[in-house]
């Protein structure tokens, strides 16, 4: 018995069902991003009415970008989300690209911002009225990051399990917020929708920022591309799950903004370092001590849902030969990919320590939507290259274009409204190029190699990892 036991395949299982899928999307989504970007979106878009405007748009431009992946899921059946998109479709050095930017500025960054948010909320009741410390903030956001790491390094199911959860949770801290506005928005109080759409305040060159701010809060339909092969019927519940997931929070955040607007003004709003306290301090005072705690586990699912779907992302570079072995294998008991999972200790740990919500957010924004519209630009090219290849999810034409066009164009113009954090995040991409042409595209050293596989055995061997069988495609 041991010895069947010993011989059974090691391989990431297939226990990401439809519900699943639904509740990663929703649970990566709805995070941090509808309680803090609301004060980033109005304040680049400079009215009410324009800021409602930006969160609507934001979200039909997320629904493109969810349908494009929808159809990549359908078309290349790996995991990898925007790295195997850009690998199969453009080729190996934007890929190399991406997954360089990823790690040292997308993901860490994006982290770091959920991570702060957590540690804000969580310790408002303990405050107010006054600002927590930011010490305070930082530590308890690390606490929750490293609670999140473990439980990815422990086991998938309950990872998985735990995000189902808090998708629940993320909901109701929603219509915690969206009834009470919409009972007193019924009750005639419309006063700061006055003079809505102020076109004094509006400053065309800050739009990009808006839409960064808006965009995230929406990010996270892209999750399922992340865990493909993980997925039960992928050609089914990829289509399915983010097209119902992604309205469900186009409808959820339209009315989220719309209480905001109701009970706080525009000012208020622009003031305040966390609105659904501020909400909640005028609309619903007996809730002061339980909307900021919803809120905190909210962006707790999301670090959940992002760490969950970014050790894929290494998974399969490493197996794909862009990142090193040892991050393609997984734990011979936990079946969790246990090394890619603790490669973000570090550089979240430092950006956090040493960042602020909104730089951070428009640092690694810029990153982000570039290879996002590559990825879509990516499915238009695999359309020409196979005409023959009969996907069993399609969209129409305009919609990869329309999405692809947007995204670029939003990102040629970040560098005029921010070009100090946007230039930083352009170096971080371009840094990229020599360590491709060094590392990946000619070969080490005999002596190097052996070095490098020596270390890789003996980490291994610590970790108690092996390589997964790979399964056919």
């Amino acid at each position: 018995m041991g010895k069947d036991k010993k011989e059974e395949p090691i391989f990431l299982r297939k226990k990401i069902t439809l519900l699943r899928a639904f509740s990663l999307l929703i649970g990566s989504m709805v995070g941090s991003g509808i309680f803090i970007s609301p004060k980033g979106v109005l304040q680049n878009s400079g009215s009410v009415g324009f800021s409602l405007v930006v969160w609507f748009a934001c979200g039909l431009l997320s629904m493109f970008g969810a349908l494009c992946y929808a159809e990549l899921g359908t078309r290349i059946t790996k995991s990898g989300g925007h790295y195997i998109y850009i690998l199969e479709t453009l080729g190996p050095l934007p890929s190399f690209l991406f997954l360089w930017a990823e790690f040292f500025a997308i993901r860490p960054a994006n982290s770091a911002v959920v991570s702060l948010a957590f540690g804000r909320y969580m310790l408002e009741p303990f405050f107010a009225p006054c600002a927590a410390p930011v010490p305070a903030v930082k530590l308890v956001s690390l606490l929750g990051y490293y609670m999140v790491l473990t439980l990815n390094s422990w086991s998938v199911t309950w990872s998985a399990r735990l995000q189902t959860a808090l998708s629940i949770i993320k909901l109701l801290a929603l219509a915690l917020i969206i009834v009470p506005g919409m009972m007193l928005l019924a009750q005639g109080h419309t006063e700061h929708f006055q003079d809505a759409f102020d076109r004094q305040s509006l400053v065309w060159d800050k739009l990009p920022l808006a839409f960064y701010a808006g965009m995230f809060a929406y990010s996270g339909w892209f999750q399922t591309s992340f865990v493909r092969e993980e997925l039960v019927r992928p050609e089914r519940n990829i289509p399915l799950a983010v097209i119902v997931s992604v309205i469900t929070v186009i409808v959820g955040y339209m009315l989220t903004n719309v209480s905001y607007y109701t009970v706080l003004g525009r000012e208020d709003v622009l003031a305040s370092p966390a609105v659904a306290v501020s909400f909640v301090q005028r609309a619903f005072k007996s809730l002061i001590s339980v909307v900021p705690v919803l809120v905190s586990l909210s962006c707790f699912g999301t670090m959940n849902g992002g760490i969950f779907t970014f050790s894929r992302t290494l998974f399969v570079a490493s197996r794909e030969g862009q990142w090193p072995p040892l991050f393609s294998m997984i734990h011979i008991r936990r079946h969790t990919p246990l090394p890619a999972v603790m490669l973000m200790f570090p550089l979240v740990t430092a950006m956090v320590c040493i960042g602020d919500i909104y730089h951070l957010m428009n640092f690694f924004s810029f990153s982000r939507w570039l290879f996002i519209g590559l990825a879509t630009l990516g499915l238009i090219v695999h359309r020409h290259r196979h005409p023959e290849l009969r996907s069993p999810f399609k969209v129409p034409l305009f919609v990869p274009v329309s999405f692809t066009i947007i995204c670029l164009f939003t990102v040629a113009m970040s560098f005029y409204s921010d070009p100090m954090n946007i230039s930083i995040g352009c170096t971080v991409v371009l840094s990229g190029f020599p360590v491709y042409y060094l590392i990946i595209h000619r070969q080490m050293t005999n002596r190097c190699c052996n070095l490098f596989y020596y270390l890789t055995y003996k980490l291994q061997l610590l970790l108690e990892v092996v390589q997964q069988e790979i399964k056919t495609y």
